[in-house]
């Protein structure tokens, strides 16, 4: 046995010990394959497989570094992640431990703000015509505007609660909050 396929031997078996060879099953049974066909021949045909034999296993070498890069890229980047850390943090301290953010009372003031105008908006809009004077949209439209007339502030917080209100109701209709029933009194028998 000459050198050159005693060293493939090596690498095939080496490459098995790593837990390489699961890189590329077929490709790494066609090498194994592609030696030991090899090692029953002698001369020029014997020469051509280890030759092709050397190239498959050439091939073969760049896929298990490129493996071992990725590997050890994926290591360091689990390892020093910061959102892994984060996460881990966060998981230890439970579910309890956010802190409020100051920033957070500002949002939601101005998202506030913003969905209050949006609704005076859509309420200030012209009243329907031909309506008799006990409609209810008519009624509405004339206290709303009486309201924005002598006290702003006042409709502003009117429309919040009516907001509030309006998205408890869909809840309830949606099925997520379950009615709240009254306890019966049972009646003493005297």
């Amino acid at each position: 046995m000459s050198e050159q396929p005693a060293q493939a031997r090596a690498r095939l078996d080496a490459w098995r010990e790593q837990g390489a060879h699961g890189l590329d099953p077929v490709r790494f049974h066609v090498m194994e394959a592609l030696e030991q066909r090899a090692a029953t021949h002698a001369g020029e045909v014997r020469r051509l497989l280890d030759a092709r034999l050397s190239a498959l296993l050439d091939g073969y070498a760049a896929v298990v570094e490129s493996a071992a890069a990725q590997a050890e890229l994926a290591a360091d980047t689990a390892s020093d992640g910061s959102l892994r850390a984060l996460a881990q943090t966060m998981a230890n301290r439970g579910t309890s431990a956010f802190p409020e953010l100051s920033m957070l009372g500002d949002f939601r003031q101005l998202w506030s703000g913003l969905r209050t105008e949006s609704q005076l908006r859509q309420s200030l809009q012209p009243a329907p015509a031909n309506t008799g004077p006990l409609n209810s949209s008519a009624l509405a439209h004339r206290s709303i505007a009486l309201m924005r007339e002598l006290s702003p502030g006042y409709l502003r917080h009117f429309l919040e609660y009516v907001d509030a209100l309006s998205w408890m109701e869909q809840i309830q209709a949606d099925g997520a909050v379950a009615p709240v029933r009254k306890r019966s009194r049972e009646k003493k028998a005297t």
